[in-house]
């Protein structure tokens, strides 16, 4: 796995991956709240609650976990041999785009 932190499938047939650094140098440091939560956030990636394509970029993905008034967000990019993560935060507001897949 090298320096991945996680590499999942996901519902939508892809894996998703994400390295050590940048989890703790890009989402942590914009994220603070996710200091305890990358086990949730693997399981938004595997497990999602539903999933909503991006309007502004059809190969990003916007994977929800939980239910109003609270969602765990994970946004990744596919780019066809793999995904990998963009970002992750707790939300009480989902994002428009179509919703593509739903459990």
């Amino acid at each position: 796995m090298g320096d991945f932190i996680f590499d999942v499938e996901t519902p939508l047939g892809f894996k998703v991956r994400c390295t050590k650094g940048y989890w703790e140098n890009t989402i942590l440091r914009k994220h603070t709240v996710l200091s305890n939560k990358l086990d949730e956030i693997i399981k938004t990636l595997k497990d999602p609650s539903f999933i909503r394509q991006s309007k502004k970029d059809e190969t990003v993905y916007l994977f929800y976990t939980g239910s109003s008034p609270r969602w765990m967000c994970a946004v990744i990019k596919d780019r066809k041999d793999y995904g990998f993560l963009i970002t992750a935060y707790p939300t009480d507001a989902v994002k428009e785009g179509e919703e593509i897949w739903k459990k």
